[in-house]
């Protein structure tokens, strides 16, 4: 089981002019923020304090999807179940899959394309892998010291936890949600993170550490609570000025009013994940009412902001159900992915910033970062 499956369904209809318009729409918005006015205005901040940047997924933690070659002759369904697969050759399988899959020359193009930062996600067993996981901490360390020479910042997002947050392939092992049932496994997420701190803390291109992502809705929110202020205490102290605290919203973006506030915790950020693609409301929607609906998330956005904490859009795609596209041809289907990703830019700028998922995949499409700007879906510059 993995969050990114989706039915698919077959209704028609054709939107590209509405898609066009909406788009327009955003690109105006965009340029009217942006005009001078007679009243000088408070400066704007630089764009580097913007975080815009892309997850790396599939590299460290590997989901089966994403990267179908490393799975193929087996029937494993995570990371786990190959690594017990493959036995002895587990190593050196994944060793090379970290080698070749990100290289020097992405951590270039990232920043060549005006990205500043990545989301590194990782798992519980990245510095000290149980059996039969395989650890993977001089490629964490690659990572940092490429973001240093790029002028990148990374955040450590640890994604998956013993037990599993969520019994989803991405943390590490599917199945049920044991996490939260065994104090143990708090105990030793917590004992993990500080180790994160301890190595990384004071590494110059650490934006922060993530202490937990996607902790389903069904780990009951005292003990997720608990646990964020635990850790904060654990890693905060081993952190340098500046670096972050992020934890993600457990998929109730309103759950964390008057939650780790100021002057008692300090820079700390609120992450939350949009996607339009799987559940039944979502795949029910044609085109324009995607459209629509994405760009009346900026209300959420707002309040969330306002009433919590500093937000992250931590991870967003261009993906869509299949009914967003039946009957409209590929230029119109071209118009909707590029009406789509403004609605989310549009939204997105307004926070703290934004992760897409994810930087590349093995196949093409709407998932793909790299693909989506190559096809003119998204900008070729994210640095103006």
């Amino acid at each position: 089981m993995h969050r990114r499956d989706f039915l698919k369904t077959t209704v028609g209809g054709t939107v590209a002019l509405a898609a066009a318009e909406i788009s327009a729409l955003a690109l105006a918005q965009n340029a009217s923020e942006s005009r001078p006015s007679a009243t000088p205005a408070t400066p704007a901040a630089p764009a580097q304090s913007k975080i815009r940047g892309v997850n790396l997924g599939a590299w460290l933690v590997l989901e089966r999807w994403m990267v179908p070659d490393i799975y193929r002759g087996t029937d494993a369904q995570d990371e786990y179940s190959l690594c017990l697969t493959l036995g002895d050759r587990a190593a050196g399988m994944l060793d090379h899959h970290r080698e070749t899959f990100i290289t020097a020359d992405d951590f270039a193009w990232i920043r060549k394309c005006g990205l500043n930062a990545v989301r590194l996600p990782v798992g519980y067993w990245a510095l000290e892998a149980p059996k039969p996981f395989v650890e993977s901490a001089r490629f964490v360390d690659f990572a940092l010291d490429q973001c240093r020479q790029n002028g990148l910042k990374l955040l450590l997002d640890l994604h998956g936890a013993p037990g599993s947050q969520n019994g989803w392939d991405h943390s590490g092992r599917s199945g049920p949600v044991n996490w939260p049932k065994d104090p143990q496994n708090i105990q030793e997420t917590l004992r993990i993170l500080e180790s994160f701190s301890q190595k990384y803390g004071n590494h110059p291109a650490l934006l922060g550490i993530e202490l937990l992502n996607e902790p389903r809705d069904v780990v009951p929110i005292e003990i997720l609570q608990q646990f964020y202020q635990d850790a904060y205490a654990r890693i905060r102290k081993n952190l340098a000025p500046g670096v972050a605290v992020v934890f993600h919203d457990s998929f109730r973006p309103f759950a964390w009013k008057q939650f780790m506030q100021e002057p008692a915790f300090t820079n700390v950020i609120l992450d939350t994940h949009l996607y339009q693609c799987f559940n039944e409301k979502d795949k029910a929607r044609t085109a324009l009412e995607q459209l629509q609906f994405a760009i009346n998330r900026k209300g959420e956005l707002d309040d969330m902001q306002r009433e919590e904490l500093p937000t992250i859009v931590g991870e967003w795609s261009l993906s869509l159900p299949e009914r967003a596209s039946v009957g409209l041809s590929p230029l119109q289907v071209a118009s909707v992915k590029r009406a789509y990703a403004d609605m989310q830019l549009l939204n997105y700028e307004g926070t703290r910033g934004w992760f897409f998922w994810s930087y590349k995949l093995q196949h093409q499409g709407e998932w793909n970062f790299r693909y989506c700007v190559e096809r003119g879906w998204l900008p070729g510059d994210f640095s103006v």
